[in-house]
């Protein structure tokens, strides 16, 4: 989209329909019908000669886009835009109605590491699917439904100088009042998804901010939203993958992978088989062998990536102070000198060719000393594949946060960015 506007209100629909990483890969999925790619199943034989064209598949909360020209040769490389589909927040336990003193409660979990004080007071929705005894997947949400509320300062004079949230016993949400013995969480659930409750085998259900993205500030540059860790990404590849002219010299492959937040370590995460498998069978399908194989992985490139931090105004001490980048100057090239990050000078002037052909800035990003540095795909991918990989991504405040800040110039620059990528800059 060559318009600032026009993509950040496609950027908000896509949050809006993607409460899950379920969501997410679904919504994915079907813009990726709409612009006529193939759904394939990984159970199907993928015949020789039949992978030319655009396909994806969807494992789970994780979706794999590729375009393959039709000219593709075993050794033809790949161009991987790697990111996921999953963010923090609080996930739903077996026998999860409870409560206590009148109020109904759900029994949540902590999923990956969400900024816990930004979920309380706020109208959250559960979203996921349901896996009914036939094996079938039934995607939910509820709209506003349950809320964590906070203990008013009345009753904790403290609270301003040392907020503590206990796991277990604080961020329970409540979502009705009545008679425990007669409430059924999960059997809702199962009447919005039109299954009945007794049938319901299985649930990955997990808790959204359902306060809709909002464009706002001086000149309506600032965006906020939830989940834009990491779906900024994933909108902006998708929309590269999408959008962008077929590239004949390389195959271009959107991996959308789920479960970043807790290590990538699932059948659908970046530390799972998911990528090579899907890569193995387009080489499959182009008669490579082993050696054309690597061949092809060592003229690749994967760029990876996910969400960074821009520099905070009431916080600057936590920042590296010569490098500082500031919200709207385009996107992060993420350094890290022990491979958190998977970026080297290679990958960086790879991003450089990128951006410039794309005529959008990129800042460099690189943590104090003194703040531990939290990790991507990018590292997990280069490590399982042996694939070239940089690390890249939009700059946020409040990462992690129910509701996340971004300039509206940044995620708009780094799909251009991508697009150049795929191209082959």
């Amino acid at each position: 989209m060559t318009s600032l506007s026009a993509y950040t209100d496609d950027f908000a629909s896509f949050i809006t329909a993607s409460p899950s990483s379920y969501h997410a890969a679904a919504e994915a999925a079907r813009r990726l019908d709409d612009a006529g790619f193939e759904r394939r199943e990984e159970t199907d034989d993928w015949t020789a000669g039949t992978s030319a064209g655009r396909h994806y598949v969807v494992r789970d909360g994780a979706i794999v886009a590729w375009v393959q020209p039709a000219g593709a040769t075993p050794t033809t490389p790949f161009r991987i835009l790697g990111s996921h589909t999953d963010s923090p927040g609080f996930k739903l336990k077996p026998k999860p109605t409870t409560g206590s003193y009148g109020w109904l409660q759900a029994g949540v979990e902590v999923y990956g590491g969400p900024l816990a004080n930004s979920w309380l007071d706020r109208e959250l929705e559960l979203a996921g699917r349901l896996v009914s005894t036939d094996g079938v997947q039934h995607l939910v949400r509820t709209g506003p439904f349950l809320r964590i509320p906070q203990l008013a300062v009345h009753l904790d004079r403290t609270v301003n100088e040392a907020l503590s949230l206990d796991r277990q016993r604080h961020l329970n949400p409540v979502f009705g009042v009545g008679d425990l013995r007669q409430a059924d969480l999960v059997g809702h659930l199962a009447a919005l998804a039109g299954v009945a409750g007794e049938d319901v085998a299985g649930y990955d259900i997990l808790t959204a901010d359902t306060n809709p993205p909002a464009r706002f500030g001086l000149h309506h540059e600032l965006f906020a939203a939830g989940r834009m860790d990491n779906l900024s990404s994933v909108h902006a590849g998708l929309l590269a993958l999408i959008q962008g002219p077929e590239n004949h010299e390389t195959i271009t492959v959107l991996a959308a992978f789920d479960h970043e937040e807790l290590g990538s370590q699932s059948r659908s995460g970046a530390s799972g088989p998911m990528l090579d498998d899907i890569l193995s069978r387009i080489g499959d399908d182009l008669g490579a062998t082993m050696s054309e194989r690597k061949r092809a992985y060592a003229d690749s490139w994967c760029v990876s990536a996910d969400a960074g931090h821009a520099v905070h105004p009431n916080y600057p001490e936590r920042h590296d102070p010569a490098n500082l980048p500031l919200a709207g100057r385009g996107p992060l090239l993420k350094i890290n000198g022990n491979q958190r990050y998977a970026t080297d000078a290679a990958g960086a002037a790879l991003w450089a060719r990128c951006s410039a052909a794309a005529g959008v800035p990129y800042q460099e990003f690189v943590s104090n000393n003194t703040v531990p540095c939290g990790s991507t795909i990018g590292p997990l991918t280069a490590t399982r594949l042996g694939i070239r990989t940089v690390d890249v991504g939009v700059p946020l405040l409040s990462m992690h946060s129910a509701r996340e800040l971004a300039h509206v110039n940044d995620p708009f620059s780094l799909s251009a960015a991508i697009g150049a990528f795929f191209a082959g800059a």
